[in-house]
């Protein structure tokens, strides 16, 4: 009997390790996949449809949205990004759970027009460990101080997350990632 596959979204703030324990994930994992986002900004020289977004134009991107199809969908910097349902199924048909990497609004969105994904809060277990993380990176104590704030803001908006995970040893966050897929 073959398990139901499904729809993984991490989270968590700047500075969680995020990008090295997914990479461990998919590193570890043949029976996952992503999805290509969806945008309907316009394409730049070089990139091409499919391989790093689809692209639309604003017609098909209210058509999307019009469809139901957008999980989740945000604006940046003027332009329109989101997620696919019908790109996520196809991948979940295919036999693969999918794992998405969003920040904590936008996972919120998908959660609430999927309820049947599995959201995963990563942040290392103090605050001071951030602290650590991002001094190298900051100018001011100010500066300091608002990243601090943000991860804190973004915590508080993650209580909709199912499982919460400690990115203090990232192997071990990745393991504990996996061993939910199982």
């Amino acid at each position: 009997m073959t398990m139901q596959k499904k729809l993984f979204v991490v989270s968590g703030p700047s500075g969680a390790g995020l990008g090295e324990i997914i990479s461990e994930v998919f590193r570890r994992r043949d029976d996952l996949a992503t999805v290509v986002p969806v945008t309907a900004r316009k394409m730049k020289e070089g990139e091409q449809d499919g391989v790093g977004f689809f692209f639309y134009d604003l017609e098909g991107w209210n058509a999307l949205k019009d469809s139901g199809d957008l999980l989740e969908a945000t604006e940046f910097a003027g332009n329109d990004y989101g997620t696919s349902r019908r790109l996520v199924k196809e991948q979940l048909d295919a036999g693969k759970n999918v794992l998405l990497n969003l920040d904590i609004a936008r996972a919120a969105q998908l959660k609430k027009n999927m309820p049947e994904a599995v959201c995963v809060y990563v942040e290392p277990s103090g605050t001071g460990i951030l602290e650590e993380r991002y001094r190298p990176n900051c100018r001011s104590a100010f500066e300091l101080s608002a990243r601090m704030d943000v991860a804190a803001a973004q915590r508080a908006q993650s209580d909709f997350c199912d499982v919460r995970i400690s990115s203090d040893d990232l192997q071990a966050a990745a393991g504990q990632i996996c061993a939910l897929m199982d």
